[in-house]
């Protein structure tokens, strides 16, 4: 066969990918895709990574890798841009990032699904916001910068309260996202000396946010913010959407009997504790925090945020795209059942 002279494609890294994992050779591989043996070799090494399997790290080769370490060079070496001269789509992406706070991953879903046929990936929207290709994006505007290095975890993780229902004690089935109905919630708190604070509920499966305004951060206000939420609801559509809500250790939460005696008499969801200092036991609540902070950073004064914003806010928030719905929106995701 005669050795293909073009940059090694996308869809020809992919296919690379595929004949690795399946234990093809490098020397069959270059035979089956047309190009020499020192190519294979050359892209391999530009795209692989390493992979924990057990104890150990295993080098494996990643196609998206290697194209995006690809992309940069070209960059790098002046080569025209891949978003070329798509000047409506580079608005939507700019719009949507600038204005609409969205992830550059985010922003990218949104274009496809509005149907824009240019493709690029996440680290190359990265690239190009590193070299100022956009008009008004860039990296002060990201909300959350790439490669962001994971917190270490001090301690393991401790029981703060025994007596009261742990998170050792909730059923899987809560644990693997299986059933509706379950949450997880916390306070997102102001400036220091201001009293008011936001109530944030998160829905474990669909990710739909319920942000609620609350003058201060005592038990007793928390308690009549679900009062609240259960007269609205009604006692049956109540217990069908909020059947428990999983919180940390806070002293706002702790009133455990009175937290869950439902205005109706009898009690109104389970309530779940995690262990101090973890609070990646509850993960999606705590991104959904972040994510509220690029609207509300720290330090802000809730005491000057009015009601009409957070409902606005608790909008954006349902209808804004998340990889883990597959890019649909928590919206789309209850209307879907």
């Amino acid at each position: 066969m005669t050795k293909k002279q073009h940059y090694m494609t996308k869809e020809e890294r992919y296919k690379l990918e595929g004949l690795l994992e399946g234990g093809t050779s490098k020397t069959e591989a270059a035979k089956i895709l047309g190009f020499s043996v020192q190519t294979i070799y050359n892209e391999i090494r530009r795209g692989t990574y390493l992979h924990t399997v057990g104890w150990r790290d295993v080098p494996r080769y990643s196609a998206a890798k290697g194209q995006d370490i690809f992309e940069k060079n070209q960059l790098n070496k002046g080569r025209p841009l891949k978003i070329g001269h798509d000047h409506a789509y580079a608005e939507f992406l700019d719009r949507k990032m600038k204005e609409e706070r969205y992830s550059p991953a985010a922003a990218l879903a949104e274009a496809r699904r509005a149907g824009y046929k240019t493709q690029l990936s996440v680290q190359t929207i990265y690239n190009y916001i590193d070299k100022g290709f956009f008009l008004r994006m860039n990296n002060e505007d990201l909300w959350e910068k790439p490669n962001r290095a994971p917190r270490r975890r001090k301690a393991e993780p401790k029981v703060a309260h025994k007596d009261l229902p742990g998170i050792e004690d909730r059923p899987e089935w809560i644990g693997d996202r299986s059933v509706l109905g379950h949450w997880e919630g916390d306070l997102v708190v102001g400036c220091k000396g201001s009293s008011p604070v936001l109530l944030t509920l998160t829905e474990r499966v669909k990710r739909e946010e319920v942000i609620e305004k609350l003058p201060d951060r005592k038990a007793a206000t928390v308690r009549k913010a679900f009062d609240r939420l259960e007269r609205h609801y009604g006692k049956t559509a109540f217990r069908e959407k909020f059947q428990s809500v999983t919180f940390d250790n806070g002293s706002e939460f702790m009133e455990y009997e009175e937290l869950v005696k439902s205005v109706f008499g009898d009690k109104r969801f389970d309530v779940w504790y995690t262990h101090a200092g973890a609070p990646y036991e509850k993960g999606a609540n705590e991104n959904h925090n972040r994510m509220i902070r690029r609207f509300f950073p720290k330090g802000t004064d809730f005491t000057k945020v009015t009601k009409k914003r957070i409902a606005e806010i608790q909008e954006w928030m349902n209808n804004y795209p998340r990889k883990s719905l597959g890019w649909m929106t928590p919206r789309e995701m209850c209307n879907t059942t």
